[in-house]
């Protein structure tokens, strides 16, 4: 199978062509360490090529949801270098996935502090999870361009602390309705100023961001994740395919390692506007490494990547109950269903180091 065979991006040689998409676990401590049952979770899934940590927060201020872990104090940066020892050991590699979550965020999970955006436009017809429950977004601070650029600043801290951490590179979390997402789509960017109004402009943060993790972490070390096709946390524009055809034009001038490309996780019928099918209507657009990402199994990403859509293929819910997925495919061999109950609910090992391998059935 061409998904099991060897693939290099830049200098980094991948076993496989089968990516561990990144996904929040909320195994973190208040202080954003993440625990040490984490160093098993991820060692298991070394299987992978290529794995994408869970979003880590770049900052105090990028904290979205609780007990989400960071990558901005020493003991932060010290938990997650005994997760990268661990995966390396294994013989994987593995990329921090930066995140700063914006409006996607409650004063409640920050200390009182109200979250930030481009403008001061809250979500709608949707609600924030906090340690109190379910509550209504709030209405964001509209930050100031010597604001944003700490933020930029911020970011490349956090990739010089990836370095540190032992992590292979380091992916930008543009995708979803964060903070870099907020910038590229009109609905959440009302701005007037340089990172506003038209398409060159809302694109310009995430651009600017991914020079200075280049100028940090290095070249062919920093990949970024983009949702076209994902309305989630009100991301809407009226020409987003022009939107996202713009911005792959101009990733194609950076020494990128990859775009990790997210299908449509629902139909769109009501976004005929949206790009249906992201890979292979815009796909085409993009000449560096592409992983694709959106529902895949066994069969289809063969076939994607024996079209050479794509170059690779992230799984999420099957690498989260199949640490040897693999393995799995290659034997054609049944496969755990994923305990939804436990996704995101912190806790103990269940649901998360105890799913069994081929060899403990």
């Amino acid at each position: 199978m061409k998904i099991l065979e060897s693939i290099s991006i830049g200098n980094l040689e991948l076993k496989n062509r089968m990516v561990m998409a990144p996904m929040t676990r909320s195994r973190a401590n208040d202080e954003g360490v993440i625990n040490d049952l984490a160093v098993v979770y991820y060692k298991q899934r070394a299987t992978a090529g290529l794995i994408i940590s869970e979003a880590i927060n770049i900052s105090v201020q990028g904290k979205g949801m609780p007990n989400t872990p960071g990558l901005y104090a020493d003991e932060q940066i010290a938990a997650w270098k005994k997760i990268t020892d661990a995966v390396h050991d294994a013989g994987g590699k593995i990329f921090a996935q930066l995140s700063h979550a914006g409006r996607v965020a409650h004063s409640m999970n920050r200390d009182g502090i109200l979250p930030v955006a481009p403008s001061a436009v809250s979500i709608k017809g949707q609600k924030a999870h906090t340690s109190n429950g379910q509550m209504d977004y709030e209405t964001p601070s509209e930050l100031t361009v010597s604001e944003i650029e700490s933020i930029i600043e911020d970011y490349m801290r956090a990739g010089a602390n990836a370095l540190k951490a032992g992590f292979d590179g380091v992916e930008l979390h543009a995708a979803l309705g964060y903070l870099p997402n907020q910038f590229l789509i009109e609905s959440s960017n009302l701005r007037s100023d340089e990172y506003g109004g038209t398409i060159e402009n809302r694109m310009r943060f995430i651009v600017e961001v991914l020079k200075g993790l280049i100028a940090i972490v290095g070249i062919d070390k920093v990949g970024v994740k983009l949702s076209p096709a994902i309305p989630i946390n009100n991301m809407f524009d009226d020409n987003q395919k022009e939107v996202y055809s713009q911005l792959f034009l101009a990733l194609n001038k950076l020494p990128l390692a990859y775009v990790h490309l997210m299908e449509a996780l629902f139909p769109l019928e009501d976004f005929p506007h949206f790009p249906q099918k992201p890979l292979y209507e815009t796909g085409h657009l993009i000449n560096i490494p592409i992983i694709t990402n959106g529902g895949y199994n066994r069969d289809s990403a063969e076939a994607v990547v024996q079209e050479n859509k794509a170059q690779l293929v992230s799984f999420g819910g099957l690498f989260l109950a199949n640490p040897d997925l693999p393995r799995r495919f290659e034997l054609n061999a049944s496969l755990n269903e994923p305990d939804r109950a436990t996704m995101y609910v912190g806790g103990d090992e269940k649901g998360y180091t105890d799913y069994p391998t081929l060899n403990a059935i």
